[in-house]
């Protein structure tokens, strides 16, 4: 069977990367391998992780569209070039609109570090989720890996992991603990879930086979 090709996107240093290249490394993705990094930035170190690693890796530089359809376009048709299965977010802070969505529907994946629908949506991102749960005084956070929709952080939910929020937590602490408790975990286990033909969606909802 041939292996479904994983393109990942990034825009920074690509620790969610590490993570699914380890992955890959203990053969935990199933029938996937990353065959592709996209990046939206020149000079970011998840080039580095691709390059080290031997992954075709690509910058399609933002700054040098002048729309986001004209940057969406660009990206669509490098991963249709590349017979791209699967689209993995991976700290990629670069919108994009619905001609990827089209060419992949359900088929693009993005982790949040956050319990959705806690503290998601437009301007939750990186630390500014973790000052949030933190300003809130909640007890427990985590990780949501999820399709995603034209919606920001609205598309049906694949896997959720709880991570203990602990008293002096700082949104950097917290940050940390939930990225290598929850996020470096789900990602990958969510990529092989779709690898290996187990996620259905229906009525807005991940139904998982067999697991």
């Amino acid at each position: 069977m041939l292996k479904k090709r994983i393109a990942v996107l990034v825009s920074g240093g690509g620790t969610n990367l590490q993570a699914l290249i380890n992955a890959q490394d203990r053969s935990e993705l199933g029938n996937g391998e990353i065959s592709l990094v996209i990046a939206s930035k020149p000079g970011v170190y998840a080039l580095e992780r691709a390059k080290n690693n031997s992954i075709k890796a690509i910058v399609l530089a933002r700054r040098e569209y002048d729309s986001i359809a004209s940057y969406s376009r660009a990206l669509v048709d490098t991963m249709v070039a590349e017979k791209i299965d699967l689209v993995v977010l991976a700290g990629f802070l670069t919108i994009i609109d619905e001609q990827v969505y089209e060419q992949f529907p359900n088929k693009i994946l993005n982790v949040h570090p956050a319990l959705i629908p806690s503290f998601c949506g437009k301007g939750f991102y990186g630390l500014y989720v973790h000052e949030a749960a933190l300003a809130k005084g909640v007890k427990i956070s985590g990780a949501t890996v999820h399709i995603v929709t034209p919606e920001c952080d609205a598309g049906p939910i694949v896997l959720q992991k709880a991570v203990e929020v602990k008293q002096g937590d700082t949104p950097e602490t917290l940050q940390k603990r939930i990225m290598e408790e929850a996020e470096w975990k789900i990602l990958p286990e969510a990529v092989r879930l779709f690898c290996d033909d187990k996620i259905i969606v229906e009525n807005d909802k991940v139904y998982i086979k067999g697991e």
